[in-house]
């Protein structure tokens, strides 16, 4: 299953997006408003629990400078990555859009492809927030 956000203009650097996306942490500030745990695990890992959803530990997997950034599940029970594309569109402003990879089985894949999309949606919107 594969999910796209749209596209976000920041009045960023992509410099500055990359370094605020690769510092865990940060992902607090982009989480959607039913948050009901945020929790930093060390330098490169975090779990979060959304209301109603099971909690789901994440770990950088790879970064690109300045360009891209991915994160994926800890856990093989539910195998995905997010990846977040960074274009650097002039000095001080950059576009973002964050990638969903999941493999699900079709059951699966249906009953999550909503509130992923818009979960995926909402941390690209909040990217400002930076």
């Amino acid at each position: 299953m594969n999910l796209e956000s749209p596209k976000v203009t920041i009045d960023k650097s992509a410099a500055y997006i990359f370094n605020a996306l690769t510092d865990v942490k940060n992902f607090e500030k982009l989480m959607p408003d039913n948050i009901a745990k945020f929790e930093v695990l060390d330098n490169d890992a975090f779990i979060f629990g959304l209301k109603g959803m099971p909690e789901i530990k994440l770990k950088m997997k790879d970064k690109q400078e300045f360009s891209k950034v991915i994160l994926g599940a800890a856990s093989d029970k539910l195998p995905f990555t997010l990846t977040g594309n960074i274009n650097s569109l002039d000095e001080n402003k950059s576009e973002v859009q964050l990638l969903f990879e999941g493999q699900f089985n079709p059951m699966m894949a249906m009953m999550v492809k909503g509130p992923i999309s818009k979960f995926i949606e909402t941390l690209a919107q909040n990217m400002g927030k930076l």
